[in-house]
């Protein structure tokens, strides 16, 4: 179950119309690392929208795991079958989704949530009194 959905899509499109305007460099936005790439070759889930920069393939959604996801370690790349799976059984964690386009190495951060089961709400403690020190 997703929670604390953040959606990045109005912040992409700012970011496309900045490029195609001229107000950024091309290497600004397609400059993903070999890592990014090689984990959406791996891990990544392909979808049916060309690249935004050079519609040369499809864009490639890569989730990242951060915190504490049943011992799996932070920052690593999963796919949404072990995201379901961790988010069953392991306390809260955010997943970063990422746009990547394996052609020109455009990435974006399209979405972030939480996921896992979530921590039980703290009770605040009752007022105690003090005791007043006499002056």
């Amino acid at each position: 179950m997703q929670r604390q959905l953040v959606d990045y899509a109005l912040a992409r499109r700012s970011t496309l119309a900045r490029l195609r305007a001229g107000q950024m460099a091309l290497s600004d936005v397609c400059d993903g690392d070999t890592y990014l790439l090689r984990a959406a070759k791996f891990h990544g889930q392909i979808t049916q929208r060309p690249c935004p920069v050079c519609r040369k393939e499809q864009v490639t959604l890569v989730s990242w795991v951060f915190g504490g996801a049943g011992g799996a370690p932070s920052g690593t790349a999963r796919t949404d079958s072990e995201i379901t799976a961790l988010a069953t059984s392991s306390p809260e964690f955010t997943v970063h989704v990422v746009e990547v386009c394996r052609t020109c190495r455009w990435n974006y951060l399209v979405q972030s949530y939480v996921a896992g089961v979530a921590r039980p709400e703290k009770k605040p403690r009752p007022a105690t009194k003090r005791s007043r020190v006499a002056k």
